[in-house]
């Protein structure tokens, strides 16, 4: 079931929140209950067979966690490490089955020359952001930090269906307390007001640009080999995917936040318009952000941080990228992404070390910034050619062909996207191309570039009405007759391009 589906906001949604809000007038634990059934259901809607393997990650996560907390009461730390790692060792073991399984034995392969069969495992959905979810949970347990321990709040806590899937990634102490607070379980019509914003943005970037760029990028990255890509059309395809990937996924984060809104409870921001980030340090503060506090907080930190001198500090940093690259898949194409950040993330804070301050206090801090703006964003394109390439001979073709060393080349055939149908539909063929080659491609350059992003609309008084960077155009929402009319007039946009349903990109991480 997705969000962007007829059979999810009229089906699904008002079944959830008319059983919420009326068990809620029973009591919270029964609302609670109800909420984390419709999420269990939710996440078996997609497939059944894997709701067992949710089921006993969070028995086996939960129960872990309880001896933890029971045993930093009595002050046995040398046990309490030990069921610490074994708990890690468990979730790692599980994500390591399902996603890694078939990566390592290829690398056992290729090292030991011999043949090894592939093991016949599919990848359950939101098995990554459950997971690191979970982990975080016994660290901060373990650590004294989180201390109620509620099975039902637990439960909605991990299978909570907003962000089970794809994100963002949540911790104990943002979620517990709301989900503990009687205030959560009271129907407001600002929180209904705020969320629909929140929702119709999202389902406005998935279903309107994230859709549309699709075709592009699709072309390019399949067709790479199998022809040769010009320098225009590898471009294209780059920057299709460069703006398909923000628009999908931080898509989903905005509905995802609207739709926890609904039910009274706030989910922490993903997205802080990270393309217009000036270096890639302000980058990863911007870009996923729940993962990146994650890959800090339990992974760089935990490693040394910065705690002993520059070089430990990039052999921490490299080292967190790399496996960071690693949880987003199984497959080099990752890894060398996660490196390609890693070695960014280096350069960067050397260059914050050595660089000529005074020689550039001499270039005007527009020029400055414009400057680091535009090298940081095609630094981040072409690190997502690797993110998005089926392999890693057709990521070369891809940069090689941006490099322009492949020529004009050939420029490959694209599929149809929805606003393609449906302008054919209403006898529009000549817009096809102004639309895909023109519009799109200025329009959503100029969204990520000078429009503040979705909380700096809704809720510029709690966020801030723009982070730091470009000059963005003013626009802030408000409940009014006007925002109405063009919220409406966005989903039923929407409504009527759901010819082909298309699955968020994040789904397969």
């Amino acid at each position: 079931m997705l969000f962007n589906s007829y059979s999810f906001l009229f089906g699904f949604l008002p079944i959830a929140l008319a059983g919420y809000f009326g068990l809620a007038r029973l009591g919270q634990r029964f609302a609670a209950g109800w909420l984390a059934l419709a999420s269990l259901g939710f996440y078996a809607w997609w497939e059944i067979r894997f709701l067992p393997v949710l089921g006993l990650s969070i028995i086996w996560n939960f129960g872990a966690g309880c001896l933890l907390h029971h045993l930093a009461t009595t002050r046995q730390a040398g046990l309490r490490r030990f069921i610490l790692l074994v708990a890690i060792a468990g979730d790692l073991a599980a994500l390591g089955y399902y996603k890694y399984v078939n990566f390592f034995i290829g690398v056992a392969g290729d090292l030991t020359g011999l043949h090894f069969a592939a093991v016949n495992v599919i990848l359950p959905l939101g098995i990554s952001f459950f997971t690191f979810t979970q982990i975080a949970f016994l660290v901060d347990t373990a650590q004294g930090k989180a201390r109620e321990f509620n099975f039902i709040n637990y439960v909605l806590f991990v299978t909570y269906f907003p962000h089970l899937i794809a994100g963002p990634i949540l911790h104990h102490k943002q979620m517990m307390p709301q989900f503990a607070s009687p205030e959560t379980y009271v129907p407001r019509s600002a929180n209904f007001a705020t969320g629909a914003a929140y929702f119709t943005i999202g389902l406005v970037k998935k279903c309107l640009l994230a859709d549309s760029f699709a075709p592009d990028a699709a072309a390019a990255f399949n067709a790479a080999g199998a022809v040769t890509l010009g320098v225009a059309a590898a471009w294209k395809g780059a920057i299709a995917y460069t703006l398909q990937l923000y628009f999908d996924f931080s898509g989903y984060i905005d509905m995802a936040i609207g739709l926890s809104l609904c039910f009274g409870v706030r989910l922490p921001l993903n997205f802080d318009s990270p393309y217009r980030a000036t270096n890639i340090i302000d980058f990863w503060r911007r870009w996923h952000m729940t993962l990146s506090q994650f890959l800090r907080d339990y992974l760089y930190i935990p490693l040394g941080g910065n705690r002993h001198g520059a070089t430990r500090r990039y052999v921490n940093l490299m080292a967190t990228m790399l496996l960071g690259g690693l949880w987003h898949g199984a497959s080099w194409t990752f890894v060398i992404w996660g490196g390609l950040h890693g070695f960014y993330l280096v350069l960067n804070h050397a260059w914050q070390r050595a660089k000529p301050k005074a020689a550039l206090q001499r270039v005007p801090a527009s020029i400055r910034l414009a400057a680091a703006t535009l090298t940081t964003f095609l630094a981040v394109v072409v690190a997502w050619v690797f993110f998005r390439a089926p392999d890693l001979a057709a990521a070369l073709h891809v940069l090689k062909s941006m490099a322009g060393f492949n020529g004009l080349g050939a420029l490959p055939a694209r599929s149809f996207s929805d606003i393609d149908l449906f302008l054919m539909m209403a006898k529009l063929p000549n817009a096809i191309t102004f639309w895909n080659d023109v519009a799109l491609y200025v329009g959503g350059l100029a969204i990520v570039f000078f429009l503040p992003n979705s909380q700096s609309i809704v809720e510029p008084d709690r966020y801030g009405a723009a982070p730091n960077g470009l000059p963005t155009v003013p626009l802030r929402w408000q409940p009014s007759l006007a925002w109405g009319l063009v919220m409406g007039l966005g989903v039923a946009a929407c409504l009527t391009l759901f010819m082909s349903t298309s699955e968020f990109l994040y789904f397969q991480f």
